[in-house]
């Protein structure tokens, strides 16, 4: 049990290390290749923020696994709000300045919204993952047409703020290098994720979904909670929050999505009836947090969000199994 354990912990920060330099090395190509740095931060590193999870989700859903990635799915966005906005909160008050993030936050609260439809009935189609692939398609033509639109307005704090963070250096061999040692370790990393997650639910008799929802989701969201604290510390709240809200949209659309599309099927009721209302909620909160103009989230907020995501944790382990038991 000890070295299931430990192997699922190498197993994600493998994971997050191999999607965090294979972000790093496409930034690289399409720099190389004559795209404009905006676009490459407002795609490529938008997606990167929830490439641990895709690659996770996929994989289990290869295994068979449905309500492990559906779990990851809705466990990521909840865990994204609670615990690492929260945590970033505490650690210092945000401001949201970017009105580009004001027009994001109504289409992330939609595209939550449109989950409901695809989870309702109990099973995933794989008209319900073309669906939300679309969803993300037209995400991306989204943020493609607002950051040409702010190229050319250059006034928008989350442009800059993304612009900064960019890698500078690098020539076509570091990036192949990065992008072939990327390639080597994610399968060994997420296979060794999903068969130990397995070990890990059996001997604790909880559940895949319960796994998804809590382990995976917040190994998978390191990434988000580095670049959150990095962000709120260097005062680049915009980024923080743009990498939030990018994820939790790339989350549904295509966490969803995509073991919708290679394994259809019927997954744990809970999602839905337990899990899925949960996410709306916190969506909803956060959307309201973060709209507020020249108004900080400080220690209080920060301090509700991690009480959230205690309790919530409370009910997945301690209530949900007496009531169902």
């Amino acid at each position: 049990m000890l070295l299931a354990t430990a192997l699922l912990i190498i197993g994600l920060l493998l994971v997050v290390y191999s999607a965090d330099r294979l972000v790093f090395a496409a930034s690289i190509l399409c720099r190389n290749l004559g795209v404009p740095p905006l676009i490459i931060g407002m795609t490529v590193v938008s997606v990167g923020t929830s490439l641990p999870e895709i690659i996770v989700s996929v994989a289990a859903s290869m295994h068979g696994q449905l309500d492990l990635a559906i779990g990851t799915a809705l466990g990521s966005n909840i865990t994204n709000i609670l615990l690492i906005l929260g945590v970033a909160a505490l650690l210092r008050p945000f401001t949201v300045h970017s009105d580009i993030l004001r027009r994001e936050l109504p289409l992330m609260l939609f595209t939550s919204l449109l989950a409901g439809l695809v989870l309702f009935d109990g099973q995933l189609t794989r008209s319900d993952g073309l669906f939300l692939l679309l969803l993300a398609v037209l995400w991306l033509v989204f943020i493609v047409k607002i950051a040409r639109l702010a190229e050319k307005q250059g006034n928008d704090s989350l442009t800059r703020e993304q612009l900064a963070e960019l890698p500078r250096g690098g020539s076509l061999s570091v990036a192949f290098l990065w992008l072939g040692i990327a390639i080597i370790i994610m399968p060994m990393a997420t296979r060794m994720v999903v068969d130990n997650a397995t070990v890990v639910a059996n001997y604790f008799a909880m559940s895949e979904l319960t796994i998804g929802l809590t382990v995976i989701a917040i190994g998978t969201g390191l990434p988000e909670l580095a670049t959150a604290i990095a962000g709120v510390r260097k005062g680049e709240d915009d980024i923080a929050i743009g990498n939030i809200i990018g994820s939790n949209i790339f989350n549904i659309t295509l966490v969803l999505g995509l073991p919708a599309l290679i394994t259809p099927g019927t997954f744990n009721a809970l999602a839905f009836t337990r899990d899925y209302g949960v996410m709306v909620l916190v969506s909803a909160i956060f959307a309201v947090i973060c709209w507020r103009r020249r108004q900080q989230a400080g220690k209080l907020p920060g301090a509700l969000l991690v009480g959230g995501f205690i309790i919530w944790l409370a009910m997945l382990y301690w209530v949900t199994p007496r009531l169902t038991g």
